[in-house]
């Protein structure tokens, strides 16, 4: 369906109209287990939920579509993708490249969980593509990306790092989460895999809890479907369903979160209290011609560093009404946090730590208006 356009296929890729029924939604199969026709006598290759289920398997093809990718799979959590995608690459000795900008969560797996297993690993900025280099040695087998990066905002030219790890042999790993496949679809420049936290603008209402890894490589799929059944972490069928019912709104969702998030930019950007504002959509951010070569608008996260420090940046969180002091993101409303307390407290005292003069917003698609007057009386 690569000849579709973005909506069409987040709508309809991967299922029609139920043959017997003439069901538009592809039901929920709430079932542990599945009949055979005689032993080994699979009916469509259905056994046992934990290896396929009928609502899972039309939410893999649909993020494989909209990602402009031939093979996805589902997963319990973005940790659970994350986790499935290492494994699948790394051995006892190898080494990975991450960034110095990245998901707490991630970060912790790596350096708490793999390197016990004698995985290695350097840290280098996204956004320079030597110092990537650099950082690679010849045990590297993987190079991990976000862009935009988590909670920063940096920007990675996704080509141009690809054409890096590939030169030395290594996969290149994209986390698309905070940009969504409607603004940046990565596999389209050079990246082997694609990891998604679908709990965040995917799934989008904040109801349900996902991950999601999309790939064109036949024999890495074979791989991470072997640990997706032999692990188990897999998305029940009521979450395959949610997480499809957000994905056929993604475009339209989108462009709110942009809208609101450009407009927002404008009122932070020129608050006395605001020190600097992290957003690629900005002429000076140093990642803008990047975000403008390979997104199509630049999201619904924004990030400030407040002009007095932790206590205020704090109080900037403390303040809001509109905006819900909460972690994650991505959903229709609007949300507040301060990383380096929250979601990236695991990185204090690494390469990784956060300022703890920022704070991260997720831009809702409530009424600007709403949104800009909530910002401006919590900075006071």
């Amino acid at each position: 369906m690569t000849d579709q356009g973005f909506s069409t296929k987040a709508i309809h890729a991967g299922w029609d109209p139920e043959a017997r029924t003439g069901a538009v939604n592809v039901p929920i199969y709430a079932s542990s287990t599945f009949a055979q026709d005689g032993v080994g006598g699979m009916r469509d290759g259905f056994e046992y939920a934990r290896t396929g289920n009928p609502t899972r398997r039309v939410l893999e093809a649909n993020i494989a579509a909209i990602e402009n990718g031939t093979y996805g799979r589902g997963f319990a959590s973005g940790m659970a993708a994350t986790d499935a995608i290492l494994r699948a690459a790394l051995r006892p000795g190898d080494h990975l490249v991450i960034p110095n900008d990245a998901y707490g969560g991630t970060f912790r797996l790596i350096d708490k969980v793999f390197s016990q297993w004698g995985i290695e690993y350097s840290v280098a900025p996204v956004a320079d593509v030597d110092a990537i280099a650099a950082a690679m040695t010849p045990k590297t087998k993987l190079v991990w990306l976000e862009t935009p990066t988590n909670p920063l905002l940096n920007v990675g030219d996704i080509a141009a790092i690809a054409d890096v790890a590939h030169a030395g042999g290594a996969k290149l790993v994209v986390d698309n989460t905070f940009a969504t496949p409607y603004l940046q679809r990565p596999l389209d420049s050079g990246a082997d895999v694609v990891v998604h936290s679908t709990t965040k603008y995917l799934g989008g209402h904040s109801d349900v809890v996902g991950g999601a890894l999309v790939t064109n490589d036949e024999q890495f799929d074979a791989d991470i479907a072997f640990l997706q059944n032999g692990a188990g972490a897999v998305p029940g069928p009521f979450d395959a369903y949610l997480t499809m019912r957000g994905i056929k709104t993604l475009a339209v969702r989108m462009e709110r979160h942009c809208d609101n998030a450009e407009a927002l930019v404008q009122v932070l950007n020129a608050h006395p209290k605001v020190a600097s504002v992290l957003y690629p959509g900005l002429a000076d951010h140093p990642g803008h011609d990047a975000a403008a070569r390979q997104m199509k608008r630049f999201g619904g996260m924004i990030s400030v560093r407040l002009a007095g420090g932790r206590e205020a940046a704090l109080d900037f969180c403390a303040r809001t009404e509109i905006f819900t002091l909460a972690e994650s993101l991505g959903g229709i409303e609007s949300l507040i946090e301060h990383p380096g307390a929250m979601t990236h407290a695991s990185t204090a005292g690494s390469l990784l730590e956060v300022p703890d003069d920022l704070v991260r917003l997720s831009v809702g698609i409530e009424d600007i208006e709403d949104l800009v007057a909530d910002v401006e009386q919590a900075l006071g």
